[in-house]
């Protein structure tokens, strides 16, 4: 049985205190709870290590798919497939972040993957700040909590800056125009950025220049001149500029290549975003502890689970028993990506039948534990959950 105990104070003063008070916007706050899950030190070294080996793997994953040009079984775009090779081959080429999403690690229960969110991974803020001053709102320690995202953030941004010498520490943050938590998650991106040296702007993606020749440009609204940028974070997939923006992925593709600009993630992130990695990872590591049976075939002897290669939020997923009848479904715009099946892992529980996910944070090491709460689907109804380690 999960754990959870309750925080009766809310953290906004706390985000206001710190100047964060942008992070109360009325996308943010209402599906955080005012518990927290219980987690053992043990637990959360065993999260760490899990991440950090899950990692490596994935990693030899993504060199099989490269090395056996496996790139079409991952519903990967031909017109991305040069890039993902050039920015793959390339060391200066950072993944800067991504999170693990987890079945069990707290009540007993075994640690397994479900997926990695490689590309545009979101529950920046709440993993990063909102459970943290959640916890100093209430006069406990904040060092109770596996938690440093922000700080490895900074060091990855760092680590980005020192790869790269010739380019100019400037960044150009992107987002889709009407997606608030999506803008929450790019200012802590920005924030962690500046503080480690980068000079950093703002703008929705449909307002951004792109240059094959040039790289990245924002027209500045005090002269009228574009303003270069050599960096750019976008949280946008990369399959979905492969698919619906083809002429933007040849651009990229040109401009990256040419030292023009530098993109994060970078496009071999899809590797890892496709769901297919996961039987891939079953090939190469079969019965691994870690993982669960995946195929691109339904199972049949065990209850398991149908998800399209690029759904989010648990779009378009369907569970169903080993003779194939459905148990439950979501909808969802994802529905015309092919599938793959992965075995059935009940989730953790608390006293009321909510089930608990746990998401870790990996830039460059594990570095911040949250969860998510719901239902048997885990959709974009499900509530965050911070933790507590006692």
């Amino acid at each position: 049985m999960v754990r959870t105990f309750s925080l009766p104070i809310p953290p906004d003063q706390q985000l206001r205190n710190v100047g964060w008070s942008w992070m109360l916007g009325t996308d943010t706050l209402p599906y955080l709870t005012n518990e927290v899950v219980v987690v053992k030190p043990e637990e959360t070294d065993a999260y760490y290590g899990a991440v950090s080996q899950l990692f490596e793997m994935l990693v030899e994953a993504g060199q099989h798919v490269i090395d056996n040009n496996r790139f079409s079984e991952l519903g990967i775009p031909q017109n991305l497939v040069e890039l993902i090779r050039f920015s793959w081959n390339d060391d200066r080429h950072i993944q800067l972040y991504g999170r693990f999403d987890l079945a069990g690690g707290i009540d007993g229960q075994p640690i397994k993957l479900i997926e990695f969110n490689a590309d545009t991974a979101t529950c920046i803020p709440e993993t990063a700040v909102v459970q943290n001053a959640h916890l100093r709102a209430n006069g406990l320690d904040e060092e109770q909590q596996f938690n440093t995202v922000y700080e490895m953030l900074v060091e990855q941004f760092r680590e980005v800056l020192e790869q790269n010498t010739d380019l100019q520490p400037t960044l150009m943050l992107s987002s889709m125009r009407g997606f608030p938590e999506d803008d929450s998650n790019v200012a802590v991106l920005g924030e962690a950025a500046r503080e480690a040296g980068f000079t950093v702007d703002f703008e929705y993606i449909d307002k951004v220049e792109f240059s094959v020749e040039e790289g990245l440009f924002k027209q500045n609204p005090q002269n009228g001149q574009f303003d270069k940028f050599d960096f750019w974070f976008k949280l946008l997939p990369w399959e979905y500029i492969g698919y619906e923006e083809p002429d933007l992925a040849h651009i990229l593709t040109e401009a990256v290549r040419q030292r023009k600009v530098m993109v994060l993630n970078p496009a071999y992130s899809l590797l890892f975003q496709s769901k297919y990695i996961l039987k891939v990872l079953w090939e190469l590591y079969p019965y691994h502890p870690l993982l669960l049976q995946t195929d691109s075939k339904p199972l049949t002897d065990r209850p398991y689970v149908e998800k399209v290669l690029f759904g989010r939020e648990g779009a378009n997923v369907r569970i169903l028993d080993e003779r194939g009848n459905v148990q439950a479904e979501a909808e969802g715009e994802y529905g015309d990506y092919p599938k793959i099946y992965q075995e059935y892992v009940d989730l953790a529980t608390d006293a009321a039948g909510n089930r608990y996910q746990a998401g870790v944070f990996f830039a460059g090491e594990g570095c911040g534990l949250g969860f998510r709460r719901g239902g048997i689907i885990l959709d974009n109804g499900a509530q965050f959950v911070g933790h507590l380690v006692e």
